[in-house]
């Protein structure tokens, strides 16, 4: 199956609201072994703008974010220093290639099957006092995901995008991050937030989608505009209803997964 094609323009347009967690992730981290120069690893970095934000909590750590996606990597590039770079990886299989201080992963293991097996190689990578740090989308269930999924099963979909979309096994219930994180020499901290996103203007949750969950369909639509235009039109009308506008704009719950873990000294 084919990667998904990333827009970072569009991922972007709502970036308020999608740096939030992170910056919530971000404030459970405490201080890292090498407090002068940590090495720091963001996994699925995407157009950099988090990965920033680490640089400026740790102005001299040696920071590296990897992504899979050329468009995204482009994006992200823009925010090279001499200590933080950008480099292509894939979380299936990256290793990392020297300990580290911090890894952290802000809403990409969902993308990656069998994530939760990659994080005791994660764990076994950090400097000790090292912190793994992730935050993962809960919201698998809710109408802008099952809505997609059912549109894309229906008779008329099936056969170009059957089988693309992800499902609620995307990622582990909170108690399952917690069993993978803990054991001899490891603490975790695990906890689940539901944003309540207010977002504005016409078809706002549609506008969301398309710059992440949306993705392996817009893909898979590339090269067919009329098809494209006529998925996007019936699934514009199912989120409608779900999720209505209001008078002060649309809001859309958002369940998120956090968690941090640490290597014991």
């Amino acid at each position: 199956m084919t990667a998904p094609t990333w827009d970072p323009q569009q991922y972007l347009r709502h970036a308020d609201h999608r740096t939030r967690p992170f910056r919530d992730l971000l404030a459970r981290v405490p201080e890292l072994p090498d407090a002068a120069a940590p090495r720091i690893a963001d996994l699925g970095c995407g157009a950099g703008n988090v990965t920033a934000l680490l640089a400026a909590r740790w102005p001299l750590a040696r920071i590296t974010g990897y992504d899979n996606s050329p468009q995204m990597l482009d994006r992200a590039r823009a925010h090279t220093t001499a200590l933080l770079d950008f480099a292509e990886a894939d979380a299936t299989t990256w290793t990392p290639a020297e300990p580290h201080d911090l890894i952290i992963s802000n809403a990409l293991l969902q993308w990656v099957p069998g994530h939760a097996d990659r994080l005791p190689g994660w764990l076994d990578a950090l400097t000790p006092g090292g912190t793994l740090a992730l935050q993962v989308p809960g919201n698998f269930d809710q109408p802008s995901h099952a809505l997609m999924r059912e549109l894309a099963e229906s008779p008329r979909w099936r056969t170009r995008l059957g089988g693309r979309l992800r499902h609620t096994d995307a990622v582990l219930s909170p108690a399952g991050y917690l069993d993978r994180l803990t054991g001899p020499g490891r603490t975790a901290d695990v906890w689940e937030t539901t944003y309540l996103h207010l977002l504005h203007g016409r078809d706002a949750v549609l506008d969301w989608v398309k710059g992440t969950g949306l993705r392996p369909v817009l893909t898979a639509l590339a090269d067919d505009e009329q098809a494209r235009d006529a998925f996007l039109a019936e699934y514009r009308d199912l989120l409608r209803a779900a999720y209505p506008e209001g008078p002060h704009g649309t809001v859309f719950p958002f369940r998120r997964i956090f968690a941090v873990a640490h290597r014991e000294r």
